[in-house]
């Protein structure tokens, strides 16, 4: 049965909630290691040990778990790459450099519940033959450092890092790296030369990381939430984990709601849940208002609008849709949002974090600024909308890494949902959301409309 249909016979929304990796998040201490232990921590680790690494790669292969970060690659089919016997060093690296506008799940699963991520580390490098991983995080975060740092301090002196795992034979060196804050360093390629000590610049592919990734041998890059749910899989079973979601996308996710909601923040629920759900669960909108438009998942996938409510949240629907699932970053925004004000500010955004490698990303981004700056000010022309259009085509998969598609996305589909309101700020000589100029302010009964402008899109 559907998530849908089980809303239509009755289910209360709440129940459509799959608590797993933020289970005991609101419990006290919930990042230590006896908290975790309370709750089966470690145990999918001593399941994991009992196979063999090949047989491993199998099952999570067969749980069908799909990769958290983004493009949703398989992860089992990801450590199956990695070449055997060799004879060279094998790494695993977890990017946990959580940049993406809207996107804020795996800094608070670090903050809440890190040895859910160190217990999937071991059982990774257990799996891919690898005696040295690597945590890149945001450097920003320093409480969530300080706490992943106690958190692998506890791993190694209970036995679950170091030389002879659990008496396995398994040795592994667990690596916390704070990055410098650079946008571009959550594309992976990017991430492992800043590792190595050099500007975070994405390589040209192939070779592909399986290959000649971290120090040019064979690595695995996954993200936080991809190698955290790997645990509960080994625990509790492959067949647990693929009775959610849906076929093709199966499984529990957490999903970062966000914006002009009543109760924003992160809810975990089997893959394939809908806005409405979500919303229904959340208090909707805030009182008095009604979406206009949101991003599934982060300001770089293409914007949806109140039609897509109903759209299933999983990899397969979304894709149909005409967006991505991403980073699962729901930002939603009510009627008195400017689209063109958001979209500029998420273009100036992409064109500060370009890293400059390639022409079309490095130019295109800073032409699109200007022209989105122009059309907010009331200084731009009709010929300016094709002019964006084309800017954004002229980057879009012609770019060195992702990042230009990221700047394309909002610009494209603003364009395909709200080019009226472009030319309203074109022909009204500016922009009709301004509070100075506009009534859309005057039924806000929450707060202010001046200020409510500014903190919402400034």
């Amino acid at each position: 049965m559907t998530l849908a249909a089980e809303i239509h016979n009755g289910t209360s929304p709440e129940k459509l909630l799959a608590p797993v990796l933020s289970a005991f998040w609101d419990q006290p201490d919930s990042w230590t290691l006896e908290t975790y232990r309370r709750h089966d921590g470690y145990e999918g680790l001593r399941k994991a040990l009992a196979m063999d690494p090949d047989d491993l790669i199998a099952y999570v292969k067969d749980s069908g778990l799909r990769g958290r970060g983004g493009a949703g690659f398989p992860t089992g089919m990801k450590w199956q790459f990695i070449p055997q016997g060799d004879g060279k060093p094998h790494y695993l690296v977890v990017n946990a450099d959580e940049s993406e506008p809207g996107t804020c799940k795996d800094i608070p699963l670090l903050f809440a519940n890190p040895h859910s991520l160190i217990e999937g580390i071991v059982i990774a490098c257990y799996a891919i033959r690898s005696s040295h991983a690597f945590i890149y995080l945001r450097g920003e975060v320093v409480p969530v450092l300080r706490r992943l740092h106690e958190a692998v301090r506890e791993a190694y002196e209970a036995g679950y890092l170091g030389k002879d795992i659990l008496g396995s034979g398994l040795d592994l060196e667990l690596t916390v790296h704070a990055g410098a804050g650079a946008y571009i360093c959550g594309e992976e390629t990017a991430l492992l030369d800043s590792l190595e000590g050099r500007r975070g610049q994405p390589r040209l592919r192939p070779p592909f990381p399986a290959v000649a990734g971290l120090y040019a041998c064979p690595t695995v890059v996954n993200n936080v939430e991809s190698i955290a749910s790997v645990p509960a899989i080994l625990n509790r079973g492959k067949d647990w984990f693929k009775s959610m979601g849906s076929e093709k996308s199966p499984g529990f996710t957490l999903y970062s709601l966000s914006g002009h909601v009543t109760s924003p923040g992160q809810y975990e629920a089997p893959l394939g849940i809908t806005l409405r759900q979500l919303l229904d669960m959340s208090g909707g909108m805030r009182a008095g208002h009604r979406l206009k438009f949101w991003t599934p998942g982060g300001s770089s996938t293409p914007m949806f609008t109140e039609e897509h409510l109903d759209v299933p949240l999983d990899y397969e629907g979304v894709g149909a849709a005409g967006s991505m699932l991403g980073t699962k970053a729901l930002q939603c925004f009510d009627e008195t949002t400017c689209v063109v004000r958001a979209v500029t500010r998420w273009t100036e955004f992409y064109a500060h974090e370009s890293c400059g490698k390639c022409t079309p990303c490095r130019e295109g981004t800073y032409w699109l600024v200007q022209l989105l700056r122009d059309i907010e000010a009331g200084k731009g022309e009709t010929a300016d909308l094709d002019k964006l259009n084309d800017i954004a085509d002229n980057i879009n998969g012609k770019s060195f890494c992702a990042l230009g598609d990221g700047a394309a996305s909002p610009i494209f589909s603003s364009l395909k949902y709200f080019r009226e309101e472009y030319e309203q700020h074109i022909t009204g000589k500016g922009c009709p959301f301004d509070p100075a100029r506009s009534t859309a302010w005057a039924d806000d009964k929450n707060t202010d409309g001046k200020n409510a402008h500014r903190g919402v899109n400034a």
